[in-house]
């Protein structure tokens, strides 16, 4: 059985690699951290380390024994494109993917420096969906980097969204989510910050995913958006929805 998830915009977990460190303003809550202190007090092997980077080889074959079609986010728990990866690791879990061509593999960074630097030595399979994460106006120059990559489908998490992003190109994005901080010491998202790229995401035709409002009451304050819910999920994604309809 896969991992299964909660993220409302993936259906499955897979943790090659665990442990990150922080590099910008959406790091300073981070979930995966308090998720891994708690894992590794509860005596879960692969959270030995804590929240150290750690790469556990063998975990890289296993969604190969998943045989229903799932969405995979691959390393919640951690950043693919971490600077203290070796190239060839990253290289490896690629090639995993790619093997794997039942499923559709979500990848997100912060660190589109070095997804840009290593984007010609990767092998971008049509099922690896390639995403960095936009807290503010001041990161938004990873969406030019993850533009100039060779994935086939990209998108951008807006999650934590901590700002206005201000003026948003979305040419050549392929999907869009939006989510407020959750949690302990949560920081605000205000209504005007999500609707106005929305509505880019509505005048550009890019689909829209509006995960939550987060807070320290995630559920209770859900992920209603002007009255409705937004999911909509991009073309390779509702693809692969047919086809787990029809086996």
């Amino acid at each position: 059985m896969a991992h299964k998830t909660t993220i409302e915009w993936t259906e499955a977990s897979w943790n090659p690699i665990t442990g990150c460190t922080k590099i910008s303003a959406g790091c300073q809550n981070c979930y995966a951290e308090r998720m891994a202190k708690r894992l590794k007090a509860m005596g879960q092997r692969n959270y030995a380390n804590g929240f150290n980077l750690t790469v556990h080889e063998r975990m890289f074959d296993l969604p190969k024994k998943w045989k229903k079609p799932q969405r995979i986010f691959v390393n919640s728990m951690s950043d693919l494109f971490h600077e203290d990866l070796e190239l060839k690791t990253i290289q490896d879990i690629f090639e995993i993917m790619h093997e794997c061509y039942w499923h559709l593999f979500q990848v997100l960074t912060k660190r589109s420096n070095l997804l840009k630097k290593y984007n010609a030595f990767l092998n971008w399979a049509p099922n690896i969906i390639m995403g960095v994460t936009v807290e503010n106006k001041s990161n938004i120059h990873r969406i030019d980097d993850l533009r100039e990559t060779d994935a086939k489908t990209k998108f951008i998490s807006f999650e934590p969204l901590l700002s206005d992003i201000g003026d948003l190109n979305l040419e050549g994005i392929d999907w869009v989510i939006v989510g407020g901080e959750s949690g302990p010491n949560s920081r605000s998202m205000e209504k005007e910050w999500v609707l106005k790229i929305r509505d880019i995401c509505i005048q550009k035709q890019v689909p829209f995913f509006f995960k939550q409002w987060g807070g320290t009451q995630k559920k209770k304050n859900g992920r209603i958006l002007d009255g409705q819910l937004w999911s909509e999920l991009p073309v390779n994604q509702l693809q692969l929805n047919n086809y787990q309809n029809h086996v």
